[in-house]
């Protein structure tokens, strides 16, 4: 009786050895998502996330069950491998934005060109991840093949990671295609989603080499994408307005671009341009070099310092907004215009800036001493850093929110 009354009260989860609450809370979501797809508008990008998230399970089980990816890459001790949640989140938002965005499309309050341009978007999001899944399936393969594993199963991991990638590749084509005519053009926008893929693929393998020990795979995958896509909207802008000016707007960027707002293309720029600024002020430090300005000890780190500040004011006044008035037209400077946007409602704007500037410096110096100095467990400083965001956010979520997309670029600047 007792064995049955055991069996009987077993967790779900028990029937389902691979199914984790992590899987479970994402296979909901995505499952959300594909139901409300309209599957006369999207059918491809349905399919598509679809297979996403069977690669990704199908990597994430092998990943948690003898840690395949720790002979090629040192992510943070104890945490799973978070392959499902970092290479669905994103492509699953940009499908789900689709969704709303289609809603719109019958009563014109969506442009069908905001439409177009949203769903190239979302391929080049879901091609970045599913690029990066197909590397760490090779990667899984090479520690298959070296340790010799049973024939059966390294085939069977083989034949599902190659069959994945070839349905992939073959909904893309011809979803792409399908609104293209199979032209030069989809040769073109092909060529544009690949390279997001390409990029992603070297940008994780950079970042999990710079920063070991420091996030999984999951974490860096969800970076990764992020910033390739951002940063890919950004080069495509560049190359659309730079056609724009030499030939007709015949180009297939320049047809698929929606009118950004100003602000957009401010918190873009900006964000852009601190994540860049690293490798300028590297360049930068380095040509100091070459004049002997490491040589002075007793000044070294005041002249440190001023390479650093001076080289951070020109790239946000002169070098990012040179970008931004390129790309959008802006009436005035874009700092000039942040300004006006400002002391437009200074009581409630002004006040939620010094709130922000108050409880980041709270936030570096005090749990920055905690974290250095106390026996607290690294999990527990996270949340408390989770409740920091939170603080942030929720106000202006509250009092401003025609405020909130600026705070992003606000709060990162501080940081």
């Amino acid at each position: 009786m007792k064995k049955k009354k055991e069996l009987g009260e077993a967790s779900p989860m028990a029937a389902l050895p691979w199914m984790n609450g992590e899987r479970a809370v994402v296979v909901l979501y995505i499952a959300r998502i594909l139901c409300a797809a309209p599957f006369s508008l999207l059918l491809y990008e349905s399919i598509s996330l679809s297979i996403v998230s069977l690669f990704a399970i199908f990597l994430d089980i092998f990943a948690d069950r003898d840690d395949p990816f720790s002979q090629f890459f040192t992510t943070r001790p104890g945490a799973s491998s978070g392959i499902l949640l970092g290479a669905v989140t994103l492509p699953g938002l940009m499908l789900s934005r689709l969704v709303q965005m289609s809603r719109g499309l019958s009563s014109n309050e969506v442009g069908f060109a905001d439409f177009e341009y949203f769903r190239l978007q979302y391929w080049a999001a879901s091609a970045s991840c599913f690029c990066v899944l197909a590397f760490l399936q090779f990667v899984l393969h090479r520690r298959v093949t070296n340790t010799q594993s049973v024939g059966s199963c390294r085939d069977w991991k083989k034949i599902s990671g190659v069959c994945c990638i070839a349905l992939y590749a073959g909904i893309c084509c011809i979803a792409l295609g399908a609104k293209n005519h199979f032209g030069w053009k989809m040769e073109l926008i092909l060529f544009w989603v690949a390279c997001h893929g390409s990029s992603a693929v070297k940008l994780i393998q950079s970042i999990l080499q710079t920063f070991p020990a420091c996030a999984s795979i999951g974490e860096t995958l969800l970076v990764t994408s992020g910033l390739v896509v951002y940063f890919g909207d950004m080069v495509a802008l560049v190359v659309g307005k730079i056609y724009g000016y030499l030939t007709s707007p015949n180009f297939p960027s320049v047809q698929y671009f929606s009118r950004r707002s100003e602000i957009s293309i401010i918190v873009q720029g900006m964000t852009l341009g601190l994540l860049l600024f690293p490798m300028i002020f590297k360049f930068i430090y380095q040509i100091a070099g070459c004049f002997n300005f490491q040589d002075m000890r007793p000044n070294n780190e005041i002249k440190k310092s001023l390479i650093f500040f001076g080289s951070l004011v020109f790239m946000l006044i002169a070098v990012v907004p040179s970008w931004m008035q390129f790309v959008q037209d802006f009436h005035s400077h874009p700092l000039l215009w942040v300004l006006d946007f400002v002391f437009s409602e200074p009581l409630k704007r002004l006040s939620l800036c010094t709130y922000w500037i108050a409880l980041t410096y709270v936030s570096v110096t005090r749990f920055y001493h905690i974290s250095k100095n106390s026996k607290i467990e690294r999990i527990l400083l996270r949340k408390y850093y989770h409740l920091m965001a939170v603080l942030m956010f929720v106000p202006a979520l509250i009092f401003q929110v025609s405020l909130f997309q600026r705070k992003v670029c606000f709060i990162f600047l501080y940081f």
